[in-house]
């Protein structure tokens, strides 16, 4: 309407000027006619007296000045009208292009609200997508991050200097989330703090996750499986009437943590989380140095069999160096001992389990984490977490072992138990316990009755049944050995299961 109103009082105002124009045209031929006249005047000067000439001449001058003043005046006052008008004009479209700017400007505001809702929306929908699909990487981060104050320690805490940096980056990182950055600042530590992670030492503590290479947990496996193969060669080279096999062998943790350090000469240098041929000729090298296998025949008093007063006896040592022997062997320097003393940390106890063996921490599936031991000799890991100092029979003790990393153990699913019959007697209190004629499930625990005396001996984690056979997981099998086995489901060693309840 403003607009319309204003281009009316336009309008009004040029009728105005043009009525102006046509009332100075009039005072034009008035002019004329008076020179007209003035002439007409001198003529009758001539022919009437002077008298009535002048009179006549006064007269009309008269009229003319006052026609004149009149127009002189309608168009000052059509001007000054103009003039006014058109500055109420300019303000009108002044206020008119205000108000065309505030509601722009408020149109703007709404629409960058809605923007800023949609990102946030899909922020909010992208940080879920990302959060569901790093649970896994989350839980193995809380493991290293758990046992760390205040974010500064962390796992990567292998020098002074990188644990300045972290602070003074740490400084700049929380001003940027004041500012109202955090997600791309999230975004960044979490790049930063991995890519720092896997060019440290610490990076081992992920090489059994699936990176694409060869998982660290596969490598144990194999040389756990050569030194089973090793020794079983021996036996079956050699006559014997009786075999004594002893273990002293180094710990899984300190030959992968002396690995790590050589392999980055304490200056993280070397990515440790992949695996290639390369390392794993190292991580072989560095094995066979710290487990040597030997052996003896020995000729001994034969006191079971009086007959055969005499019996050779086939003694089988595998003889583990110790950390401290091979930190002089390889010349570690001050860093790298101040690194491998970081990494063997009780703080990473569960890592390391994760590393060698596989095992997701809180995994339900006893029969995948049973798998990754297949190949273990002598027990250390099971009857050590027991809290043993020397080697007992560990088959009960590994059942054990694998229920905690499945945390079946901090659930009450199974108690810890170091023998058989403990674990009879707890599945029967909870009417858990199956007899002989029953079809075991995977995942379930098997007993064994080696004599047929109604007492159990033995006892293992069943892998799955089929073909009228169960298949089975045992530790302490066979050469002091993890191994699968199988037997028919009728068979006369079996003395009943004990039902997992999750």
């Amino acid at each position: 309407m403003s607009k319309i109103k204003t281009k009316d009082i336009v309008k009004g105002t040029i009728k105005t000027i043009d009525k102006l124009a046509i009332a100075t045209e009039k005072t034009k031929d008035n002019i004329n006619s008076i020179k007209e006249r003035n002439e007409s005047i001198e003529q009758v000067k001539e022919q009437n007296s002077t008298e009535y000439a002048t009179n006549r001449i006064e007269s009309g001058t008269r009229k003319v000045v006052n026609n004149a003043g009149i127009v002189r005046n309608k168009g000052n006052n059509a001007v000054k009208t103009t003039k006014n008008n058109i500055i109420k004009t300019k303000d009108k479209i002044k206020n008119i292009k205000n108000r065309l700017a505030k509601k722009k400007k408020i149109n703007a505001t709404k629409k960058g609200i809605k923007t800023s809702k949609q990102v946030v929306k899909n922020t909010e929908k992208v940080t879920k997508e990302t959060v569901k699909n790093s649970q896994r990487a989350i839980k193995i981060a809380q493991e290293t991050a758990k046992k760390t104050y205040q974010g500064i320690k962390l796992t990567v805490k292998a020098t002074i200097t990188t644990v300045k940096a972290i602070i003074a980056t740490t400084k700049a990182l929380i001003a940027a989330i004041i500012a109202g950055g955090w997600i791309a600042i999230i975004i960044v530590i979490v790049i930063c703090l991995i890519g720092l992670l896997c060019s440290s030492v610490f990076g081992i503590f992920f090489s059994s996750e699936n990176t694409g290479s060869i998982p660290m947990s596969s490598v144990v496996s194999d040389l756990n499986k050569e030194l089973t193969k090793k020794i079983t060669n021996i036996q079956n080279t050699n006559e014997y009437d009786d075999c004594k096999i002893e273990y002293n062998r180094a710990e899984w943790k300190e030959i992968i943590a002396l690995y790590s350090v050589t392999i980055t000469k304490g200056i993280n240098e070397v990515d440790v989380l992949t695996i290639d041929d390369t390392k794993i000729n190292e991580l072989k090298k560095i094995f066979w140095q710290m487990n040597e296998v030997t052996f003896e025949i020995k000729n001994e008093p034969n006191l079971e069999n009086l007959d055969h007063n005499m019996k050779q006896v086939l003694y089988i040592k595998v003889n583990g160096k110790t950390l401290e022997e091979m930190i002089n062997l390889y010349h570690i320097s001050p860093i790298q001992k101040s690194q491998l003393d970081d990494l063997l940390s009780d703080d990473y106890d569960t890592m390391w389990t994760s590393v060698i063996y596989g095992t997701p921490v809180g995994s339900p599936d006893m029969v995948q984490i049973a798998l990754t031991q297949v190949g273990n000799v002598g027990g250390e890991p099971y009857w050590s977490w027991y809290g043993f100092k020397k080697r007992v029979g560990w088959c009960a003790i590994f059942v054990s072992w694998v229920a905690d990393q499945a945390g079946l153990l901090d659930k009450g699913v199974l108690p810890k138990f170091a023998s058989p019959e403990t674990a009879v007697n707890w599945f029967k209190m909870m009417n858990q316990w199956q007899e002989k004629d029953y079809i075991a499930k995977s995942g379930d625990i098997i007993f064994f009755d080696w004599e047929n005396d109604n007492k159990v001996d033995h006892v293992g984690i069943v892998e799955k049944v089929e073909n009228n056979k169960v298949y089975t997981i045992e530790g302490n099998s066979t050469n002091d050995t993890c191994r699968q086995k199988n037997y028919s489901l009728n068979s006369k060693l079996i003395y009943g299961y004990g039902n997992i309840l999750i």
